[in-house]
């Protein structure tokens, strides 16, 4: 979201057409305090920070969000949804499969999409999205992976 120097989160939302209320600036909030977390954990953040809050009030903003490319959705195969507020960059995502945490991971060439398609079928790319999946060294650490037989 915004830095030093750039548009408030507020004047963000109004430039986007999005009524600013206290509930959406709390779930904005909660998407910059809880990177790559789910609905779920985005709902709880928002509670602690202004109280009483519906879960489902948490969900239509975050779509909302999403919609406007605010934030920016994940949707690893078989997991929730996760959000995160680095939106507009080149950047994919790396899983861990024993503890399911993930971090950003930036591509190693600058332009977007990092990626070329061997065939494009006539369309016009402007994005790549690309989980990786493995074990967070955390995980490895503390659990080698066992040997199949």
């Amino acid at each position: 979201m915004p830095s030093r120097g750039s548009p408030s989160v507020a004047d963000l939302l109004r430039h986007n057409g999005v009524q600013v209320t206290a509930q959406r600036l709390a779930v904005v909030r909660a998407v910059s305090a809880c990177p790559h977390g789910t609905a779920d954990d985005m709902y709880e953040v928002v509670r602690q920070d202004i109280g009483a809050i519906s879960r489902q009030a948490v969900y239509d903003s975050l779509a909302m969000l999403a919609d406007k490319n605010l934030i920016r959705r994940i949707q690893p195969a078989g997991s929730p949804a996760r959000y995160e507020d680095r939106v507009g960059d080149n950047h994919h995502h790396l899983i861990c499969r024993t503890c399911n945490r993930m971090v950003d991971v930036d591509c190693a060439v600058g332009y977007t999409p990092c990626l070329t398609a061997a065939d494009d079928s006539g369309y016009e790319i402007d994005e790549a999205e690309v989980i990786y999946w493995g074990r967070c060294p955390d995980c490895c650490a503390s659990a080698p992976e066992p040997v199949a037989q």
